[in-house]
């Protein structure tokens, strides 16, 4: 039987190969620069799976003076962030163990973690990023959007390596964050294509905390 790889096996091994594919995030800066005009002077920001440091980099370009803690799952990811991105602070951590970080931030964006979650997991997430942000904070959200989760499921790279990955919703994220006592919550799209493998939609969510706090 295959093993069915962690994404943070898979990350580790595969850090230089995501680099050079993903520094670029220039269809996504429209949504980043919309999350930082949220943002106050010196706003406290933490970033969940930082990968290779390819947001904190455009992050910090467009605002030096954001505070920012970039965590990500994989060691060699956050070597490779700190050379990318030398203005933010970095630490190793899975973004399910959110719950473990007692510090407050007045915004959290979270960049394609969720496609390696599952809907309880990433429930959960959310509730944690509620209690960890600050009155009024923003929360950034990006996953792979799929309406019956139909693409969900074991997947194989071109290495012949198995990772489960899973497709969210925008009506269950959406629900989600409202529960979570989320407001505002505003959603756009972008069509992504890697040579002949199937389009994506990726679902990029923002939405302002409302006061509620889970313990």
């Amino acid at each position: 039987m295959s093993l069915v790889h962690s994404a943070a096996d898979i990350f580790n091994k595969h850090a230089l190969l995501y680099q050079s594919r993903f520094m670029d995030v220039s269809l996504y800066a429209d949504t980043f620069d919309r999350f930082c005009s949220h943002l106050a002077n010196g706003a406290k920001v933490l970033e969940l799976g930082c990968g290779p440091g390819n947001i904190t980099r455009h992050l910090l370009h467009l605002r030096p003076d954001l505070r920012i803690l970039a965590t990500d799952i994989a060691p060699k990811m956050l070597e490779l962030a700190r050379v990318n991105s030398p203005g933010a602070e970095f630490l190793l951590l899975d973004c399910r163990n959110l719950g473990s970080i007692t510090e407050t931030y007045d915004g959290i964006l979270c960049g394609f973690c969720l496609p390696y979650i599952s809907e309880d997991e990433s429930t959960s997430l959310i509730r944690s990023c509620a209690t960890a942000l600050s009155p009024k904070g923003i929360l950034y959200l990006s996953c792979m959007e799929e309406n019956d989760h139909y693409r969900s499921g074991i997947k194989t790279n071109s290495a012949g390596e198995q990772l489960r990955m899973f497709y969210h919703s925008a009506r269950f994220l959406t629900d989600t964050l409202r529960d979570a006592g989320f407001r505002d919550v505003e959603l756009s799209r972008k069509i992504t294509q890697a040579g002949d493998e199937p389009a994506n939609t990726d679902l990029v969510l923002m939405a302002h905390k409302a006061g509620i706090v889970f313990e």
